[in-house]
C-alpha cells in the first residue's frame, strides 16, 4: 500500500468543512483497473468502491452518477428514471471542465461546478464506502450517512453486473 500525506484537494476541503471524519486510503493509480487496483490495495471488495460518473442527458444537462465499481449503469434505466430519450458519458474534457478533477480523480465533493448527483441505491446500505478523495491513487473512507449529507443525492436503481 502507498502511503502519502493527505492531499488539500477541493474533496478534502469539502468534507472537513461540512464536519465528516473519513479515513484516507492510497493506491497505485492503474488507468486499465481503477477500482480493481483501488479494491486490491486497500483490502476490500470492488463492490465497496464507488466511482463517479459524469453523465449528460439528451439536452446537454451534465450531472454525476455513483456507482459501485463492480456495476455498470443502466443508461435505459436511469433514462427512464430520469423522464429524457437518452443519457449518456460525456467526454473526458467535458467531465474534467465540469469538475475540475482529472479522470481516475474525480470525486462528485468539491466540483468546479454544481452538479445534480444520483447514487445507486444500494450503495447507501453499505457499511462504508470507498470513493475518490480528487487525486488519481487517493480514496476516502466514509460512512453513507455522510455521503447523504454533504452531497444529498437522489437513489436510483440503475445498475446492471
Amino acid at each position: 500500500m502507498v502511503r502519502e500525506k493527505i492531499p488539500s484537494t477541493r474533496a478534502v476541503l469539502a468534507l472537513k468543512n461540512a464536519g465528516v471524519e473519513f479515513t484516507p486510503h492510497f493506491y497505485k493509480y492503474d488507468k486499465d483497473a481503477v477500482t480493481e487496483a483501488a479494491a486490491a490495495e486497500v483490502g476490500v471488495s470492488t463492490h465497496e468502491v464507488v466511482k463517479t460518473l459524469v453523465m449528460e442527458d439528451d439536452s446537454g444537462s451534465p450531472f454525476i452518477v455513483l456507482m459501485h465499481g463492480d456495476m455498470q449503469v443502466s443508461t435505459k434505466g436511469l433514462a427512464r428514471f430520469l423522464g429524457v430519450k437518452n443519457v449518456s458519458p460525456v467526454s473526458v474534457r467535458s467531465a474534467e471542465r465540469l469538475t475540475g478533477y482529472l479522470v481516475g480523480g474525480i470525486t462528485p465533493f468539491g466540483t468546479r461546478r454544481g452538479l445534480k448527483v444520483y447514487v445507486e441505491e444500494s450503495i447507501l446500505s453499505l457499511p462504508k464506502l470507498y470513493i475518490n478523495g480528487g487525486r488519481r491513487g487517493f480514496l476516502v473512507e466514509i460512512s453513507p450517512g455522510d455521503l447523504v449529507k454533504v452531497l444529498n443525492p437522489i437513489a436510483v436503481n440503475a445498475g446492471r453486473d
